[in-house]
């Protein structure tokens, strides 16, 4: 096999297809190859893998890509799958540490790699930040007039993906658990759709034959989209150019005798890399404009040039890489002809992540798709885990889940437009707030002029946009005495205007717009053993009731929480937020029962929402309802119907800010009635609209309630989140003996409420972690992990301003998660002091009087 291109060899399986198989894999790439292996590690049989391509290059990403894996990621799921991936590289044989450098040209960069070294030091990676004279003795032959500095990772390692797949998948054919059928397209996917509950996949439809499956997993990468619409499903992602070169030959690269003998470049402020290819130098590119290719456009076998996914190249959009390279490589590149360009494709995701999991659309059809090969291996695990277990052990895959999506963000158009964005941010410096500029405006609340009027800074969840803070409250600034940041990092997507509206709204009352919230009503003769099957709480309760509950994975971790009203006896509401509104409406439409006796709706788009909170929320709202507002006459946790101002509506008494007031639901077309009505009788209360930035973290802080993705994961129990009740109820539910067993074993970390004790670095200005998973260390500077090897890391942060202080949210082993526990947090690389002051407890009112009053 040479390292582009790809031609057949001997030995492939050419018998007939079989007629039956339990998971045919469709696609022989890193992600396919080893996906075979691993499931035929975990027990399955009669498996089938799937190519149209020959083998063990059948012309897809794969087959092409650059080959090394630099280990730390901002993200957590992408660095936990990227170092089981090169654990398995290792453990094949096929893994050469070189080490890496990435060098910094710009001051903002050098800034970049200290979030790099505190992301490292979360992750458990050995790294090292050098001077322009440290990076030219690792590296010669780089300009060090051109850099700042350089960041260091050892371990950075170049792998063999074809020879790594071929392993998995041999090992899987000599257990006798696989056929394997390459030069084999597959032209259709037959699915059954029953007249209630979902559609499931049937069988595979090839130009050998049709077979019937119980399951197919797509993970043919650019292809995906594509064979997913076969069975009426979607996996929102765009093939994209990514252009590469190799230059050569170079006499001081074939005299190492290595196929590589330097640590890899990466010149990130121009997004490109540099990594020695045996006697050549390959320079790749993220700079040049994105090029996107639709999937029907990418060429046949038979048509390439090359191979499918390698293209032509176009000179022009290059031409400015290979002058930043030449410089950056100083003399090494001179006279250095390209010997092998082209523009290879890969997949890009409309924000950026994996697309894993069962597809929204049809039942036991999956998707493995946008992996890239340092991401292979374990990927290809944590699918067979959850195709296996129910759900993955390897890491949670939240960030990735393929029911991420709404309906609007699957169109192509949307896809598109934010891949076109994020293509020259892959080797950018992107905040953890930042904010997409593209595709914006698509859902918006009824009142929404009336907000924007106000000037109301949007944030975007998943489409809808969301008031973050209002300019007109600027003058709350002054009022409260609350203080800027004095670093520009630490503003970003931030203003003090945020902490000024959650003292005014302590103080009096403040208005937020809650729109996005994704509301489904279930009803129906089944609806009671329904919810109890897949709510951890009891559901059964009192019509006016409400219920917060987690979701359980089978192991009973946490995918999910939310609040659910009893309207009637047979109906329902369920209300989640819109980051979760799409994978939480799959899952409850996925348990339907079979036989229709559960009706699902969703609402959303056809009701709005307004939470009134503050001491005065009372006092206002009794101005434009005859509904009894005390708590007696309407508890805490309890749901009524009442008229406001004559707008019919649903309030329900709950508080995610820790004061006494209601969320407000009513039909869309009445929200900008209800807005008008709340706004006029609150001016003789001061109420203010005030933005998520309270409602969704100064305030929740300030209570330590935890946010799903970010404070809760499967990775943890609700017995360590601080979530479990005193009892359990009798009802079976998904995930009860595996919580039943946590309760049991008692928990190995508690979610705690830490405090900055001190502000200010080295430099003197103080810094205010973002919440982007900062490692949480001893005073003496070791790293916390957990007797289930989870590290302590920071999952949420902000200020609580009604207590004087900036607030973090963190997973702490038992021996640590003791309030008054002295620790430190590391932020840009520098360790500011932190002390446990909760556990699974509030910081303010922790007797949660306010919200009763």
């Amino acid at each position: 096999m040479t390292r582009h291109g790809i031609r057949d060899v001997a030995g492939t399986d050419r018998r007939a297809p079989p007629a039956r198989a339990t998971i045919a894999v469709i696609g022989a790439g890193i992600v396919g190859n080893c996906l075979v292996g691993h499931l035929a590690e975990l027990g399955w049989t009669d498996l089938l893998l799937i190519d149209k391509g020959p083998l063990p290059n059948p012309g897809g990403s794969t087959g092409h890509a650059s080959n090394f894996i630099f280990p730390t990621d901002h993200n957590r799921e992408i660095a936990m799958l990227t170092l089981e991936s090169q654990r398995q590289y290792a453990a094949l044989g096929v893994n050469i540490r070189c080490g890496g450098i990435e060098v910094a040209r710009t001051e903002a960069r050098m800034e970049e790699l200290l979030r790099r070294m505190t992301s490292a030091r979360a992750w458990g990676i050995e790294t090292e930040l050098l001077t322009p004279a440290e990076v030219v003795a690792k590296v010669p032959f780089v300009n060090g007039e051109v850099i700042l500095g350089g960041f260091y990772t050892p371990s950075v390692s170049v792998v063999d993906s074809v020879r790594a797949g071929t392993i998995m998948r041999e090992r899987a054919q000599a257990k006798g658990a696989l056929t394997v059928l390459d030069n084999t397209e597959v032209t259709g996917l037959e699915v059954s759709r029953p007249p209630f509950g979902r559609a499931r996949i049937r069988a595979v439809v090839t130009g050998r034959g049709t077979i019937a499956v119980d399951q197919v997993v797509i993970a043919c990468g650019v292809w995906s989209p594509r064979l997913a619409a076969m069975a009426g499903a979607t996996i929102p992602l765009t093939p994209a150019v990514h252009q590469m070169a190799d230059l050569g030959p170079i006499d001081l690269l074939h005299g190492t005798g290595n196929e590589i003998g330097y640590p890899i470049v990466r010149d990130m402020d121009t997004f490109m890399y540099e990594r020695q290819s045996d006697d050549a130098m390959e320079v790749g590119s993220y700079a040049h404009r994105p090029i996107l290719v639709r999937p029907d456009d990418i060429p046949s076998l038979a048509a390439a040039e090359r191979s499918p996914t390698e293209m032509p190249f176009t000179a022009g959009d290059f031409a400015p890489q290979l002058a930043h390279a030449r410089r950056i490589m100083g003399t090494l590149l001179d006279g250095a002809p390209i010997r092998y360009a082209v523009n290879g494709l890969l997949s890009l995701t409309p924000d950026v992540q994996q697309v894993l999991g069962e597809t929204a659309e049809v039942e036991k059809l999956w998707s493995a798709a946008a992996v890239w090969v340092k991401e292979g291996p374990g990927t290809a695990r944590l699918i067979a885990e959850w195709i296996t277990h129910g759900y993955p052990r390897l890491c949670d895959p939240h960030g990735s889940d393929v029911t991420r999506f709404h309906p609007h963000e699957r169109t192509e158009h949307h896809i598109r437009q934010r891949c076109r964005e994020h293509f020259n941010k892959t080797y950018g410096i992107v905040h953890p707030r930042e904010q997409w500029a593209s595709a914006r405006g698509m859902n918006r609340a009824p009142f929404h002029d009336r907000t924007a009027a106000l000037g109301a800074e949007f944030h975007e969840a998943r489409g809808w946009e969301r008031p973050q803070w209002y300019a007109s409250n600027a003058d709350l600034v002054t009022r409260y005495g609350v203080a800027d940041r004095p670093h520009e990092w630490d503003r970003r997507w931030w203003s003090p205007i945020i902490d000024a509206e959650h003292l005014h709204l302590r103080e009096r009352v403040g208005l937020v717009d809650l729109s996005a919230f994704q509301v489904f009503d279930v009803s129906g003769p089944g609806v009671v053993p329904y919810l109890e099957r897949l709510t951890v709480n009891r559901c059964d309760r009192p019509v006016g009731r409400s219920i917060y509950t987690p979701l359980l994975t089978p192991e009973g971790g946490i995918r999910g929480d939310l609040t659910i009203q009893r309207l009637a006896e047979d109906r329902f509401r369920i209300v989640t937020g819109a980051f979760d509104g799409a994978r939480d409406e799959v899952w409850f439409r996925r348990h339907l029962p079979a036989d229709g006796t559960v009706h699902f709706e969703n609402r959303s788009p056809a009701l709005c929402t307004i939470g009134v909170w503050g001491p005065d929320a009372g006092a206002l709202l009794s101005t434009i309802t005859d509904t009894p507002l005390s708590q007696a006459a309407f508890p805490y946790g309890t749901v009524q119907e009442a008229i406001i101002d004559g707008v019919p509506a649903t309030m329900l008494r709950i508080s995610y800010v820790g004061e006494s007031g209601w969320e407000i639901y009513t039909r869309t077309p009445h929200g900008v009635r209800l807005w008008d009505a709340i706004r006029d009788a609150g001016r003789a209360f001061d109420a203010r609209p005030v933005g998520n930035g309270v409602y969704g973290t100064t305030g929740r802080l300030e209570k330590g309630y935890a946010l799903m993705g970010a404070d809760l994961t499967s990775e943890y129990s609700p017995v360590e989140a601080g979530l479990a009740r005193a009892r359990v109820k009798d009802a079976a539910f998904i995930g009860r003996m595996s919580y039943l067993r946590a309760r049991a074993e008692g928990p190995a970390a508690k979610l705690c409420t830490l405090t900055m004790d001190r502000h200010a670095g080295a430099s003197g200005v103080p810094r205010f972690p973002t919440g982007g998973n900062e490692p949480i260390l001893t005073r003496d500077g070791a790293r916390i992990v957990d007797a289930r090897g989870r590290e302590s890391r920071v999952t949420s942060a902000g200020m609580g301003p009604s207590v004087g202080k900036y607030l973090l949210l963190a997973y702490l082993p038992i021996e640590h998660a003791v309030a008054g526990t002295a620790l430190q947090v590391l932020y840009m690389n520098e360790c500011f002091p932190v002390t446990v002051a909760a556990v699974a407890a509030a910081v303010f009112d922790p007797g949660n009087t306010r919200p009763k009053a």
